[in-house]
């Protein structure tokens, strides 16, 4: 397996674990919204939008990099 994967699976087993060990039920206040939840599936959700806004990113930088590659090659 490559040590990449195996790092984020081996990320993701702890991350389920930590998850599993916080259940108790907390109140989350945003703005006008006060929401009951389970602390498990707010960090779960946390976790998806931290991958979710990385993932973007990373994307972004990329599209941005081959951008100005391409325009190096056309000024040539």
């Amino acid at each position: 397996m490559n040590f990449k994967i195996t790092l984020v699976v081996m990320l993701a087993v702890l991350a389920l674990i930590f998850l599993l060990q916080n259940i108790a039920a907390v109140s989350v206040s945003f703005l006008f919204w006060d929401i009951s939840m389970s602390l498990a599936v707010l960090i779960f959700f946390c976790l998806l939008i931290g991958f979710g806004i990385g993932w973007f990113l990373n994307s972004y930088l990329s599209y941005s990099k081959n951008k100005k590659e391409v325009q190096k090659i056309i000024n040539k």
